[in-house]
């Protein structure tokens, strides 16, 4: 009988083991609510940017020369800029053979690099008006900004240098004293070109953009310079001779000179500039 009960009780020991084994053996333990409350971190404040400087209105004059009015000889005035790099001997040897004058606007920089061109320039008095480019080629513009990428003079007293400092570059060289200017990209801001005329100087504008600051091909520059009428006043570079462009300045010329037109200088004629560039 001992022997009975003794057996029952081990089997019921084994079948309570057994079903054990079933269950999971750890069950997720209760949430531990600590009595400490928690610190929440202060979000920092948004930080304003500085409030930029306006950027400062600029204007592109316009220029334009008495006409002939004289059919089938329009009156133009071709303008170069000369401002950095070397002579593109395309265009000045083309405005030499075929007698075209021209004004040419020249910077101090250029200047440095260009003598020989410089004394074509000045054996020739009766084809070539030098005026006055810059010293450094910057935008003469009083307050700061980029134009085109370039930083502008940026005060008074910068927009003064860049002036003077051309002019004085242009005596040194031997050239008479300029009576124009024209700023690096051509745009100002109205109270430099107030500053400019102060000074003596009247600004040269244009009416026809020949090349697009050198930058077009050669096709598209003969069009533009193909395209002045009576009065217009182009404006084209002479110092980019790696450029299609000067080809196409080279063939608008002689092409506008074998239809009767009439090359002047700005010295030669009178003219109107808007935004109060030549009053």
């Amino acid at each position: 009988m001992n022997r009975i009960l003794l057996a029952s009780a081990f089997l019921l020991v084994s079948i309570s083991a057994a079903f054990a084994d079933e269950i999971p053996s750890a069950l997720p333990a209760p949430a531990v609510v600590s009595p400490v409350p928690a610190v929440i971190s202060p979000v920092p404040a948004a930080i304003s940017p500085a409030p930029r400087a306006p950027a400062p209105k600029l204007v592109e004059p316009h220029l334009h020369i008495a006409r002939s009015n004289i059919a089938g000889h329009a009156r133009i005035a071709l303008t170069f800029d000369a401002c950095m790099g070397q002579a593109d001997e395309r265009i000045l040897s083309t405005l030499v053979r075929e007698r075209i004058p021209a004004t040419i606007f020249v910077t101090a920089r250029w200047l440095k690099r260009n003598p020989a061109a410089l004394a074509v320039f000045l054996q020739n008095p009766d084809l070539f008006e030098l005026e006055n480019h810059g010293q450094n080629h910057i935008p003469a513009v009083d307050t700061p900004t980029l134009i085109y990428g370039i930083a502008s003079a940026g005060s008074p007293q910068a927009v003064r240098q860049e002036v003077e400092g051309g002019a004085a570059a242009m005596v040194a060289a031997g050239i008479p004293a300029p009576h124009w200017f024209r700023g690096s990209t051509a745009k100002y801001d109205l109270s430099a070109i107030g500053e400019i005329r102060a000074m003596g100087y009247r600004i040269a504008g244009y009416s026809v953009n020949g090349d697009g600051g050198s930058l077009l091909g050669a096709v598209i520059t003969e069009k533009r310079i193909a395209s002045a009428r009576d009065g217009d006043v182009v404006i084209s570079h002479i110092n980019q001779p790696t450029h299609a462009a000067g080809a196409g300045v080279a063939k608008a010329l002689v092409d506008l000179k074998a239809k009767g037109t009439q090359f002047v200088r700005l010295e030669d004629v009178e003219d109107t500039g808007d935004d109060k560039t030549t009053e």
